[in-house]
């Protein structure tokens, strides 16, 4: 079966994802509310995070908040990271962040060897479905069918939100909407359908809530409509 996905994501009032100062405490203190066992990154998003913060490092604090106790059960998400052209050199750094129990990599069969051997000396599995991309649905199904994962929200930006919606999987998408206008360049975005290869992409949603919640901050949180 499909595991559930749920598109979790920050904008300014603009529409920006960038540029503005996001209340990420707020954004992932509503993230809680699926309780996923996986978290899904794009390598773009993980790329464009290294350029921001090199040695990828947390804060102290949540080392002592995210790490669970010696001796209790581990219920952290699995963070996965979907990059069929083996762009992530960072899992080593990625490996000490304390939000999750371990790592996992989507790929496809076009993923150069050198990458799958470079995963396999970090002990990192890698799921391969799709021939030239990856087959988000085949690895979501995957994904669920051999590590056992029923919620999947993503944490990702346009390129990889758009070719999950292309393909169909995603039941949810919950945007946190900031008092803020961010102006600047107009991309990055959300959804990003040419960026992903399908211009002629458009996504009908169906609300399901809106919410105020912290300073302003508005919580909206739509059902995708499924195609007849």
């Amino acid at each position: 079966m499909l595991p559930r996905v749920i598109l979790h994501v920050a904008t300014s009032l603009d529409g920006r994802i960038t540029n503005f100062p996001a209340n990420l405490d707020q954004y992932y203190a509503l993230a809680a509310t699926w309780k996923p066992d996986a978290i899904l990154f794009g390598s773009e998003t993980i790329v464009a995070a290294v350029r921001e913060n090199p040695s990828l490092e947390v804060p102290q604090e949540h080392e002592d908040l995210f790490t669970p106790p010696e001796g209790t059960e581990d219920t952290r998400p699995l963070l996965v990271i979907a990059d069929s052209r083996g762009r992530v050199r960072c899992w080593d750094a990625i490996r000490t962040w304390p939000y999750m129990r371990d790592l996992l990599a989507f790929c496809s069969a076009a993923t150069p060897q050198e990458y799958f051997d470079y995963l396999a000396d970090r002990r990192i599995d890698a799921i391969i479905a799709g021939m030239d991309r990856i087959d988000m649905r085949e690895a979501l199904y995957q994904l669920n069918r051999h590590y056992g994962v029923k919620t999947v929200r993503v944490d990702s930006g346009g390129t990889l939100n758009s070719v999950l919606l292309h393909a169909g999987v995603v039941e949810e998408v919950s945007v946190l909407v900031h008092p803020f206008l961010a102006g600047g360049k107009p991309d990055p975005t959300m959804f990003d359908p040419m960026k992903a290869g399908f211009p002629d992409l458009q996504v009908p949603l169906e609300l399901i809530r809106t919410e105020v919640v912290g300073d302003g901050l508005v919580w909206a949180r739509y059902s995708v409509k499924q195609s007849p």
